[in-house]
């Protein structure tokens, strides 16, 4: 079942998360630009600077695939298919003690990990949040988010009007495929896929996702490396032998 844990009320959260002016003591945070020595507070500020990568918090690379997950179970189009995310996503926190929640804030929608040791009964209990920055808190939209991704897509894009002009529409319509999965599964430029992921796509996605034609599956191989080719990178070394 997916590991969604019910946002608390209000009343029920420290006053500096409900009110993010306010340090934990409730007196307002100082002024990042007012030449104190102060520490400002902000949250964008512990949880990138601070919180991830922690010992006692999650590495980097856990965090990317929840939230790699998280997109993923979002994106499903089958109920099935998206229980599969998220449980493959619990699968991974639970191995650091962690879960997952998403909360709807005016602003977007923001993929919430924290200790599973805060909830009880499928709530969070804030007399057992030790340490709030222990929170990693990740936007899945709003202002500024896909951005990257839309200048990811109109990169992968134009190697695919590329390809089609030096190669034809069999190699394009499968470069095509390639860059569907680089930007929604892996949110990167196709040309910065891993050989791990070059094979995940053409054993897995490309076989069950891109209904392929019997031109395109004999020469997929080939049209991997043209889109490489046009974007002027090295293709790595992917094949099985």
């Amino acid at each position: 079942m997916p590991d969604e844990t019910p946002e608390p009320s209000e009343d029920e959260l420290p006053a500096h998360l409900r009110h993010p002016g306010t340090d934990p003591d409730g007196a307002p945070d100082r002024d990042p630009n007012d030449g104190s020595d102060g520490e400002t507070t902000d949250p964008a500020s512990i949880l990138e600077d601070d919180a991830i990568g922690r010992e006692d918090t999650l590495p980097g690379e856990v965090v990317d695939e929840a939230e790699r997950l998280t997109r993923l179970a979002r994106e499903a189009v089958v109920d099935a298919e998206a229980e599969a995310y998220l449980d493959d996503r619990a699968d991974l926190l639970v191995e650091h003690g962690y879960t997952a929640r998403i909360r709807e804030d005016e602003t977007g929608d923001v993929l919430v990990l924290h200790p599973d040791s805060w909830v009880e009964d499928d709530t969070i209990r804030t007399d057992r949040i030790e340490d709030v920055d222990r929170g990693i808190e990740v936007p899945l939209s709003g202002p500024g988010v896909g951005d990257d991704w839309a200048e990811i897509d109109s990169y992968n894009r134009t190697i695919v009007e590329n390809v089609r002009e030096a190669h034809g529409d069999t190699h394009a319509a499968t470069v095509a495929a390639l860059a569907d999965f680089a930007g929604n599964h892996y949110a990167k430029p196709l040309t910065e896929l891993t050989a791990e992921e070059l094979a995940e796509f053409v054993d897995d996605y490309f076989r069950r996702n891109a209904w392929p034609t019997d031109e395109q599956r004999a020469v997929v191989e080939k049209s991997v490396e043209l889109a490489f080719d046009a974007g002027g990178e090295r293709c790595p070394s992917w094949q099985r032998r």
